[in-house]
């Protein structure tokens, strides 16, 4: 009986062992990597520094990179307000009294023209506003 639970356990451990086996993890981090707290829930600016909104959220796409940001702009204590969808390499980030500052090349007005999305819970994606 023993030899049986030894040799049991050795198994389940040796099946441990091989299921990790595959497990891969990064000794070092990709250079010039920043986090997505520099990004998400921070306010987007225009060019001449006037707020036009917020990154609501960041899609990343099936080859792990960041695709689009949800922008939330307009409205007031969230009323009136409009989600738009934007390229990554359309929001610039740069260093501002020591601070991850975001803008785009864009107006309010621009961003107010474009398609809506929203965010449906059930599918857990985003969807044109007018569906």
């Amino acid at each position: 009986m023993k030899t049986l639970t030894v040799l049991s356990a050795a198994a389940l451990f040796g099946s441990a062992v091989m299921a990790h086996a595959d497990v891969k993890v990064l000794t070092t981090l990709p250079q010039n990597a920043v986090t997505v707290t520099d990004y998400y829930k921070q306010n987007v600016y225009d060019s001449s520094n006037n707020k036009i909104g917020e990154i609501r959220d960041v899609l990343v796409g099936n080859d792990g990179r960041v695709a689009a940001f949800i922008v939330g702009i307009g409205g007031v204590l969230g009323a009136g307000e409009k989600d738009v969808a934007t390229p990554f390499d359309a929001v610039k980030a740069s260093e501002e009294n020591g601070k991850v500052k975001l803008t785009m090349n864009s107006t309010a007005d621009q961003l107010k023209n474009a398609p809506g999305f929203k965010y449906d819970s059930t599918t857990t994606t985003w969807v044109p506003a007018n569906q």
